[in-house]
């Protein structure tokens, strides 16, 4: 098995991943921006709402994986909005950029805030940073995954792939992030309750993500049975409701930052 992204498989919750999407954006106050930035773009349609909302901005959309690229050219625009393969760590426009955004990308880029002070120097004067993550690694989804991975069943194969508690900072940490990287800082975290339907609901939300990798150091047999013990666990921990539905709280932290407008 490979680690390949499934666009198909992700776009299966678009709406519910869409919306920390809008709401990271509700806060960046951008008129006119003309050079515009999506890190870890996805398949997307994302990205070409970013042109929507500012028509006259040049949008460039960056991604490391080829199968959502592929997704992502129905959405490109010659000479508005532009898809190209690269990783985030190492993307270098070709000028000041007004707004650079990256919604959940980073919690898969250890010390990232590094990269996201690196990425403050690359605004414009008065130009906008703003990044969602996932701030749920200590939630059942990724413990109990955590659990399995080094089990003595599976800590063999899977140990080094165990999905950490500390893949993201917590909001405080951003905001000393961002300010110290000279930006005005506007950081908070939101619980959405996801009230998925169908069987085995959470596994379906988590296999087009955090199990994606582990799935893919094993066999067909040993996925097979890694996601039935992963299920079950699963399933305990977010028990169906009497109306069928299940709920899936799930924490975002979201940062937004505005560089000075001059220098002085």
């Amino acid at each position: 098995m490979d680690a390949a992204w499934d666009p198909a498989l992700y776009l299966r919750h678009a709406g519910e991943r869409a919306r920390p999407f809008a709401d990271l954006l509700a806060r960046v106050g951008a008129d006119a921006p003309r050079a515009v930035a999506d890190l870890g773009c996805g398949e997307g349609a994302l990205t070409a709402s970013l042109a929507a909302r500012w028509p006259d901005a040049r949008v460039t959309g960056v991604d490391s994986s080829p199968e959502m690229l592929a997704a992502a050219a129905a959405h490109a625009v010659p000479g508005r909005v532009d898809f190209v393969r690269g990783d985030v760590r190492d993307w270098r426009p070709a000028g000041p950029v007004d707004v650079l955004v990256s919604n959940a990308v980073l919690h898969w880029v250890p010390g990232h805030a590094a990269l996201l002070s690196r990425w403050a120097d690359l605004l414009a004067p008065g130009g906008w940073l703003a990044v969602q993550v996932p701030g749920n690694h200590t939630a059942p989804t990724h413990r109990l995954l955590a659990d399995l991975c080094t089990s003595p069943a599976w800590a063999a194969q899977l140990a080094a792939a165990a999905p950490p508690p500390d893949a993201v900072l917590e909001p405080a940490g951003y905001l000393d992030v961002l300010a110290g990287a000279g930006l005005a800082p506007d950081v908070w975290e939101t619980t959405y309750l996801h009230v998925l339907r169908g069987a085995d609901p959470v596994l379906g939300w988590v296999r087009s993500t955090v199990l994606r990798p582990v799935l893919a150091l094993l066999d067909d047999d040993g996925a097979a049975a890694l996601t039935a013990e992963y299920a079950a666990a699963l399933r305990a921990a977010y028990p169906a409701r009497p109306d069928g539905t299940t709920v899936l709280p799930f924490r975002r932290v979201f940062a937004v930052g505005r560089a000075p407008l001059s220098a002085g």
